[in-house]
């Protein structure tokens, strides 16, 4: 058994929709009423929720976004890739792990309505991350990217967009 496959058996994660390996760790009991919350969330939310997060070699998250801010911090195994397109139509590629003097950070937040998705970027390695909302996930505040639309509106961005849609 290679050491992801141990990791997943572990922390008792299951296949994601996007993607990879998870399984939520946290959800709080306080939930934000419908009136304070911003425009688009459709009834009570929990105040947060983590997941850990693990893609192995090959596997990508594919481009997706939520309404809530997600902040990721890196655990172990490789630097992962995370893909972000902003709404200047720019592509912005965040490297998250441990290594600093490679420009890798432990920690980085993907704003409330991107487009985003992840790979690892040592094809023979693994990324165990963990992943927080606030306010916490809801599967009405998910959508999946179509490769299509993302097409039309980020044309320059074809390989990563082929790479991260089905």
């Amino acid at each position: 058994m290679d050491e992801a496959s141990r990791w997943i058996e572990r922390l008792g994660l299951v296949p994601h929709q996007e993607g990879g390996f998870y399984r939520e760790v946290y959800r709080s009991a306080g939930l934000v009423p419908p009136a304070c919350l911003p425009p688009g969330f459709a009834g009570s939310r929990a105040l947060a929720t983590s997941i850990y997060y693990l893609l192995q070699n090959g596997q990508v998250s594919v481009f997706h976004r939520l309404r809530s801010d997600e902040i990721w911090n890196f655990y172990l195994g490789g630097r992962l890739i995370i893909a972000v397109l902003r709404p200047s139509g720019a592509l912005e590629e965040i490297s998250l792990g441990a290594d600093y003097s490679a420009g890798e950070v432990l920690q980085t937040v993907v704003p409330a309505g991107l487009w985003f998705g992840a790979w690892v970027a040592d094809p023979d390695s693994f990324s165990l991350a963990g992943c927080t909302l606030s306010p916490g996930f809801d599967v009405d505040d998910f959508e999946l990217a179509s490769r299509d639309d993302l097409l039309l509106r980020y044309p320059r961005h074809r390989p990563t967009i082929l790479r991260l849609t089905r």
